[in-house]
């Protein structure tokens, strides 16, 4: 079994996670079933994935998982965007939040790659 913890992309997938649901508790409150809550559930969805992975015996099974979160991640990266452009979401956090994403993105990809 592997250790989520030692891994940099279950670090930043964390990070996000928590980073979504301080962004999202200023959503409009008609939102809380819509796209707060899809939001929400991908962001938690990535670092979840990434531990269920790591918990798998085999490297095949490890592989699906990390790709299951990556899929989530760029789910919640297009969600992200969407909530900016309908006005739910000031600049400088987009901003912060986006790098944070794409770094994300970046790390769990390497990772991905690197098993294949």
């Amino acid at each position: 079994m592997r250790d989520h913890t030692k891994l940099r992309a279950f670090e930043l997938a964390d990070e996000v996670a928590l980073m979504i649901y301080r962004v999202t508790k200023d959503f409009p409150k008609d939102e809380i079933y819509g796209i707060t809550s899809q939001m929400r559930r991908a962001a938690v969805s990535v670092p979840s994935n990434i531990v269920e992975g790591c918990g798998r015996k085999t490297q095949k099974e490890y592989q699906q998982f990390l790709g299951i979160a990556y899929g989530s991640l760029k789910e919640l990266h297009y969600q992200f965007s969407l909530s900016q452009r309908l006005g739910y979401v000031a600049e400088v956090d987009f901003s912060n939040l986006n790098n944070k994403l794409l770094e994300t993105g970046r790390v769990l990809g390497s990772l991905i790659r690197s098993l294949d």
